[in-house]
């Protein structure tokens, strides 16, 4: 007979560690998956310099280090597995993972949302050396330096225009010859005087890798097939993230994107009615923010929220 958890934590990033940190002292033993990533974003971060307590900064995965052995103190367990299927359905809700059937009375969906990346070996060998997802977390490395951002809707041009707040130049690239961000937020980027736009144009590699910093790009122009080198100091990525929920298609309520919707920020919703015992956090419901001190908040209050359901329902 399988065991029925009193709460079980989808992920391990800061979200889902803040909720194994407060059901923990709450007595719940959670349990954590930890999924594909453990860690989450800030795993491949490297130094956060925006978390409170940390003067000085402190590097991502020590970051989620601390936090991980801080839930663990308060009776958290962890299990490097992630989720197949689940039927929300049911009571106790049945989760089906890469290591077995788990059986729990509510659930905190901390998942997480993915970055975009271009699938360049260079790039991946770079991120948190000069390759950023992120303009709000890691702008403020590139003060006076110039930058490229990749992409051609509203997400890149926000991202540009927030970093002309530090870099001496913001590099606009996009492949296709028309950018197709909204017209408002087109206009403010063609009238910065510090955007440039270059449209038809791919990363084709990203420079520096041995010396472990962006060093420059080698773009291609995909009507010519022309290639230049641009001198760079950081490359960031603004064509989205992809919110890791596929497996609540069609049993949570969800936006045109795949976030997961939340009502009152925790509870979430099938056809517009709460569903019972099952409340997500983090990016995988944060489509707007996608901080770690936003993350944290609502890790916080899903682990509140899971507390109240059960003295409610009874454990």
């Amino acid at each position: 007979m399988i065991e029925t958890q009193d709460t079980v934590i989808l992920g391990s990033g800061c979200s889902g560690l803040t909720a194994a940190i407060y059901t923990g002292r709450a007595g719940l033993k959670p349990l954590v998956l930890e999924g594909h990533e453990p860690g989450g974003q800030l795993s491949i971060t490297t130094l956060v310099e925006n978390f409170p307590g940390w003067p000085e900064g402190i590097q991502g995965p020590e970051l989620i280090e601390n936090m991980k052995k801080q839930a663990a103190k308060f009776g958290a367990t962890f299990q490097l597995a992630h989720l197949v299927a689940v039927d929300l359905s049911q009571r106790p809700i049945k989760l089906k993972t890469t290591a077995g059937e788990i059986h729990t009375r509510t659930l905190i969906i901390a998942s997480g949302a993915s970055a975009r990346w271009l699938g360049l070996p260079s790039e991946q060998a770079l991120i948190g050396h000069g390759v950023s997802s992120c303009a709000t977390c890691d702008g403020f490395f590139f003060r006076g330096k110039p930058i490229a951002v990749v992409g051609g809707g509203d997400s890149a041009m926000e991202e540009a225009l927030f970093l002309t707040r530090f870099a001496s130049k913001v590099t606009l690239l996009h492949r296709r010859d028309a950018f197709r961000a909204s017209k408002i937020m087109l206009e403010r980027a063609l009238a910065h005087p510090n955007i440039e736009l270059r449209a038809n144009t791919v990363v084709d590699e990203v420079l520096g890798v041995e010396e472990k910093e962006v060093k420059g790009l080698k773009l291609r122009d995909v009507k010519s097939g022309e290639t230049c080198t641009l001198d760079v100091d950081g490359l960031f990525l603004g064509i989205g993230h992809k919110p890791n929920a596929k497996m609540f298609a069609g049993q949570l309520d969800t936006d045109e994107e795949g976030y997961i919707r939340t009502s009152n920020n925790v509870f979430t919703t099938h056809n517009g009615v709460v569903v019972p015992g099952v409340f997500a956090s983090g990016d995988v419901q944060d489509r707007r923010y996608r901080q770690a001190i936003t993350a944290a908040g609502t890790g916080c209050m899903a682990a509140l929220e899971v507390e109240k359901y059960l003295e409610e329902h009874g454990r």
